[in-house]
C-alpha cells in the first residue's frame, strides 16, 4: 500500500504554473511513515489541507483513505473506546459535506471533538496520517479542518511542522464576497472578460497566470464609526492569531492527559484577551474614539456591523443592524442561564470559593487562584467535576447575541461573525462582549491587595534611560492567495493544480522596525525580568491619563529574561526580536518548495522558533496606526528580579517550554500575567528605580515609500470619513484631525 509520500506542489498561494513534472513520488524506505523527518510530514500535511472543498486531487491519499480500516486497527489507536465512540457517531451521520462547520454549534463540536480524539490518540504519525486520508475523503471539510490542525498543534510528532495558514485553507472567512465572486467570475470566463470591466474592477491577469484583484476598487459601505477600524479589526493575521490561540488552548480540552492542565492555560487565554482589548482601545484612540462600552443586556445592540462574507455553500454571514433589540423569544433560556452563571461567578469572587455540585471546592481567594477563575469563565474547568460538563460563559454570551432566529435544524446552520474565532474579532459587539469577561477579573484583582513597594522594587538595579527609533506607520499592499476557494474543474483536478492562481490584493497596517534602548545600572551581576509596555497617555477627549486610569490599556509588547552584569547595561530590542511576535507566514508554495528542495539554504524566518510555535502576535501591529501629527503614547519599561512561587503547584513549566507556548513571562517568571498593572495601584509606593516612564510619538506616513507604484488615476472615489486611510480616496480631514497635524506636515501636503 502507498503511503502519502507525493511531494506534489500544491496549487494554493501559488505565483507560477507548476510543471505536471513536479508531481513525483518518492519513498522511504519502508513502506511507513513512522520515523520520517520533519519536511515530509509538512508535505503530508499541506496536501490534506488543500483544496479542501473538493475530494482531494492527490492518489495516494485516495488510496490510503480507500484500503485503511479503522474497525481493523485497533490496536494502532491508544484508546479503543474513543475510536469505537468514533465510529458509531461516524454511522449515526456527522455533518454533512458541505455544510459550513460552525465553532461554538454544540452539534458540530461534539462531533469535531471525536475526530479530533481519533487523531490525537493515533499511536504513531503513520496511523495519524492514514486516519487523516481516511477522514479527508469522508467528513465535512470545515470539521476535518478544524480536528486536523487542532491534532497537529497538540501532536508531539507534529511539534516544529509547518501548516497552512487558515486564511490560504479557507479564504472564506477572511476575503469580502465581491472579491470571491469576481474570482468566480474570472474562472467561469477563462478570464476573457470586457478590458473595461477588468479597469473597473482592478483585475490584472499576468502573463503566468497570476489574476490579481484589487480589493480597494468599489464603494465602500458602512454602517457605523466602527468601519474606520475595519483595517485592524479584519486583519487577517490578527484574526488567525485569535483562531490560534483557541487552537493552543481549546476550552473543551479539560482531560488531564493532554497536560494542558499543568500549563497557565486559564491566564494566558484570559490575557491575551486582555491584551488584544487594550490594543484595539490605542487603535480607538488613533481616531479619537472613546473606551469601549461593556455589554449591557438589557440595552439595545445600537452599533451594527456587515461582514460581507459569504461562505462557499452560498449563504450569507447575516447583518446586524443598528438599534437592534436582541432579546427575544428564542433566545430567553439562553438570557436566564447566562444571568444564573454570572451570578454564581461574582458571589464566588466576592466570598471567595464556589462550590461544585459534586461537593468540592473551587478556592478564589489568593492571587494564583486567578487560573481557576478564568478557567471558569473560559472553560477547562466546569462547575461539575466531569470533563463533559465544562460551561464556556463567552460562548454563552455569543450564543445569546448571534440574532439567527433562523438557523432551523441541527446541521443547516448559518453563523454569524461572532459564531467563528476566526471571524469574531470583525464584529464591533465581540470587543464589547469581552469587556464583559474581563470585568469579572477585574473584580477579581481588585479584591487582591495592592502590591507593596517590597513587591515592586529591585534594590541595587536603576532604569536611567530609554530611548526608541522614530515610531512611524503606513499602510502597505499584500497579495493574499485566495485560489481554495476556487472549484477545480475535471482537467485542473488531473492536474493537480488550477489553470489559474487568485490573488486578492489589499492594503494593511504595518510599521517601519524600530529599536528600544534601555540603559539599566546594576549594582551586581544578576538575572532579571525586563517588561516593556506602549500604552496611552491621554483619553479620547485630551486629559491627561492617570496610572490607574490606563493601567488596563497597557500593552505589553516586550518581555524576556536578562542577565545583568555589575556597572552599566545597555539593552536593545529589536521589535523584530521582541518576544511572542510573528512575521508574516510564508506562501504555502515557498514552504512546500523548501521542503522539496534538499539544496536550498533554509529560511531563517520560516525555521525559526517563533514561526514553529505558529501563535504569535503579528509584528505589523506591535503600533497603532497613529496620527499624521503624531500620536501621543507612553512607553514603560520595569526591571524586576525573577520570581518563583507564585502560581498553582500543579503548573509545570517544563511543559510550556516543551511545547513552545512561553506567553510573556510564563516561562521565566510566576509573578501574574500583566504585572505590575494587573492591581490596583498605590500611587505613594509605585514608582521605583527599576521602572521609567517615556513619552514617545507614533507617527502616520501618508504616502510611504514602500507601497507598491499602482496606477490609482481611474480609482472609484467616495468622500467619506470612513475611507481616509486610502491615498486613492478624496480625503475629507475632520476638524479635530487637522488641529492635531503638526504645521511642517501640513504644509508639505
Amino acid at each position: 500500500m502507498k503511503l502519502l509520500l507525493v511531494a506534489a506542489l500544491v496549487a494554493v498561494a501559488s505565483a507560477t504554473v507548476i510543471k505536471d513534472d513536479m508531481h513525483l513520488n518518492f519513498f522511504v524506505g519502508k513502506d511507513t511513515l513512522v520515523n520520517v523527518d520533519t519536511k515530509t510530514k509538512e508535505i503530508c500535511i499541506l496536501k490534506l489541507l488543500n483544496h479542501i472543498l473538493q475530494p482531494t486531487v492527490y492518489d495516494d491519499i485516495r488510496e490510503v483513505a480507500r484500503e485503511w480500516v479503522i474497525e481493523e486497527n485497533f490496536d494502532k489507536y491508544l484508546k479503543v473506546d474513543v475510536v469505537k465512540r468514533f465510529i458509531n457517531m461516524f454511522k449515526m451521520g456527522l455533518l454533512p459535506r458541505g455544510e459550513v462547520f460552525v465553532h461554538t454549534n454544540d452539534l458540530h463540536l461534539e462531533q469535531a471533538i471525536s475526530v479530533f480524539r481519533i487523531l490525537y490518540f493515533a499511536k504513531d504519525f503513520d496511523t495519524f496520517i492514514r486516519t487523516a486520508c481516511w477522514l479527508r475523503e469522508r467528513i465535512n471539510g470545515g470539521m476535518f479542518v478544524y480536528a486536523f490542525t487542532c491534532a497537529v498543534f497538540h501532536r508531539v510528532d507534529c511539534r516544529g511542522v509547518t501548516i497552512p495558514a487558515p486564511y490560504e485553507i479557507y479564504p472564506y472567512f477572511f476575503v469580502d464576497s465581491h472579491i470571491i465572486n469576481k474570482a468566480f467570475m474570472l474562472k467561469m470566463t477563462k478570464a476573457a472578460m470586457d478590458p473595461v470591466i477588468f479597469d473597473y474592477y482592478g483585475i490584472k491577469v499576468t502573463d503566468k497566470n497570476l489574476v490579481v484583484i484589487d480589493w480597494r476598487k468599489g464603494v465602500r459601505n458602512v454602517l457605523t464609526e466602527d468601519d474606520r477600524l475595519n483595517y485592524f479589526t479584519e486583519d487577517i493575521d490578527l484574526n488567525t492569531y485569535m483562531y490560534y490561540l483557541h487552537m493552543n488552548y481549546p476550552y473543551w480540552m479539560t482531560d488531564d492527559v493532554y497536560g494542558l492542565n499543568k500549563e497557565r492555560r486559564g491566564e494566558i487565554m484570559m490575557y491575551g484577551y486582555q491584551q488584544l482589548l487594550a490594543r484595539f482601545r490605542l487603535e480607538r484612540l488613533t481616531h479619537s474614539m472613546c473606551d469601549v462600552k461593556m455589554i449591557m443586556w438589557n440595552d439595545p445592540l445600537t452599533v451594527g456591523y456587515w461582514p460581507k462574507i459569504r461562505f462557499h455553500n452560498g449563504y450569507e454571514m447575516p447583518v446586524r443592524q443598528n438599534n437592534v433589540n436582541f432579546m427575544n423569544i428564542v433566545n430567553v433560556k439562553d438570557k436566564m442561564l447566562v444571568d444564573d452563571i454570572e451570578q454564581i461567578i461574582r458571589q464566588g469572587i466576592l466570598t471567595g470559593r464556589i462550590e461544585r455540585r459534586d461537593g468540592t471546592i473551587i478556592n478564589l481567594k489568593k492571587a494564583e487562584d486567578i487560573e481557576y477563575l478564568c478557567r471558569l469563565l473560559l472553560g477547562g474547568m466546569g462547575f461539575l467535576n466531569d470533563d463533559a460538563k465544562v460551561i464556556h460563559v463567552m460562548n454563552l454570551y455569543k450564543r445569546l447575541l448571534t440574532y439567527s432566529t433562523y438557523n432551523f435544524n441541527k446541521y443547516t446552520y448559518v453563523p454569524t461573525a461572532l459564531d467563528m474565532y476566526s471571524t469574531c474579532l470583525r464584529d464591533p459587539l465581540f470587543w464589547r462582549v469581552l469587556k464583559r469577561i474581563i470585568h469579572h477579573v477585574v473584580l477579581f484583582k481588585k479584591l487582591l491587595p495592592k502590591y507593596t513597594r517590597d513587591e515592586l522594587d529591585f534594590p541595587g538595579v536603576k532604569v536611567e534611560r530609554i530611548f526608541t527609533d522614530k515610531l512611524v506607520t503606513f499602510m502597505d499592499e499584500y497579495d493574499l492567495d485566495i485560489t481554495n476557494a476556487m472549484y477545480l474543474d475535471e482537467s485542473e483536478m488531473k492536474k493537480k493544480r488550477s489553470d489559474f492562481i487568485y490573488v486578492a490584493r489589499n492594503r494593511r497596517l504595518n510599521h517601519h522596525p524600530f529599536k528600544v534602548t534601555i540603559d539599566v545600572v546594576s549594582e551586581k551581576a544578576v538575572d532579571a525580568v525586563v517588561r516593556v509596555f506602549l500604552g496611552p497617555k491621554y483619553d479620547c477627549i485630551g486629559r491627561i491619563l492617570n496610572i490607574n486610569d490606563k493601567r488596563l490599556d497597557m500593552v505589553e509588547i516586550d518581555s524576556f529574561l536578562y542577565k545583568l552584569d555589575t556597572g552599566k547595561n545597555t539593552i536593545v530590542r529589536n521589535s523584530l526580536e521582541m518576544h511572542g511576535v510573528i512575521m508574516d507566514r510564508p506562501w504555502t508554495t515557498r514552504i512546500m518548495n523548501r521542503v522539496q528542495d534538499t539544496t536550498v539554504v533554509t529560511d531563517k524566518m520560516v525555521d525559526s522558533w517563533w514561526y514553529k510555535t505558529r501563535l504569535g502576535f503579528p509584528h505589523r501591529l506591535l503600533l497603532p496606526l497613529g496620527r499624521i501629527g503624531g500620536l501621543p503614547l507612553q512607553l514603560f519599561v520595569v526591571v524586576t528580579p525573577v520570581r518563583t512561587g507564585l502560581v498553582l503547584p500543579t503548573i509545570d513549566l517544563s511543559i510550556m517550554k516543551d511545547r513552545r507556548v512561553c506567553r510573556w513571562t510564563t516561562c521565566v517568571d510566576t509573578m501574574p500575567l500583566g504585572y505590575p498593572f494587573d492591581r490596583e495601584i498605590d500611587v505613594t509606593t509605585f514608582y521605583t528605580n527599576n521602572m521609567k516612564f517615556l513619552d514617545v510619538m507614533v507617527y502616520y506616513h501618508v504616502f510611504n515609500n514602500q507601497v507598491k507604484n499602482v496606477d490609482i488615476s481611474d480609482m472609484v472615489t467616495k468622500r467619506d470619513d470612513m475611507c481616509y486611510l486610502d491615498d486613492d480616496m478624496l480625503v475629507r480631514w475632520s476638524y479635530r484631525d487637522v488641529m492635531m497635524m503638526s504645521t511642517d506636515k501640513m504644509l508639505r501636503m
